[in-house]
């Protein structure tokens, strides 16, 4: 059954429940996402849900398993629609590309900009190239340190289909970094 709070109650949960809870829910949205600004969207997005249905939020239960639930939903939300839509170009950005002085010039900075960002942490990289499910436990238990039944129910599957994508995953992983952990000595 549903409490119906009043507008003290809902800012009291929300400043004392909710909000400690903003830079793992936007780490947790950054390694989603990968982008900045999608993983400020994504992190909005999930509080301004968090408080239009703060009344279906039980005082005194688990507040960061609840919010990482709205985020993942967000997020599943957002990757379906966005599957669902044609690619969009922004013409300004061909624009400013075609007008711009040198454009060789500019592509050759663009390039060596991503390349620095690919040649980064292996392991971020290794756990980006997972696949959505596997990185989502991987995350949620390894990072950000939730129980098994907590994962269960933020990703609403069995709690054996937990333990067997976080075995898979971990497996996933080790075989992804065998080499990078030889170049830097474990055997």
């Amino acid at each position: 059954m549903k409490k119906k709070y009043s507008e003290s109650e809902k800012a009291a949960i929300f400043d004392q429940a909710f909000l400690p809870h903003i830079q793992t829910l936007y780490n947790f949205a950054f390694h989603l996402t990968l982008n900045e600004d999608d993983a400020k969207d994504l992190l909005q997005d999930t509080y301004l849900k968090a408080y239009r249905f703060i009344n279906s939020y039980e005082d005194g239960t688990n507040a960061r398993a609840w919010l990482f639930r709205i985020l993942k939903n967000n997020f599943i939300n957002v990757y379906r629609k966005k599957s669902k839509q044609p690619k969009r170009v922004d013409y300004s950005d061909i624009e400013n590309y075609y007008n711009a002085g040198d454009a060789a010039q500019l592509t050759g900075n663009l390039s060596a900009e991503i390349i620095n960002k690919l040649v980064g942490d292996e392991v971020s990289i290794a756990l980006n190239s997972l696949g959505f499910d596997y990185k989502m436990v991987i995350m949620l238990c390894d990072v950000e340190g939730f129980s098994y039944e907590e994962i269960a129910k933020i990703l609403e599957i069995p709690i054996g289909t937990v333990r067997s994508r976080l075995h898979r995953a971990r497996h996933l992983l080790k075989e992804k970094l065998k080499e990078y952990a030889k170049s830097l000595g474990y055997d």
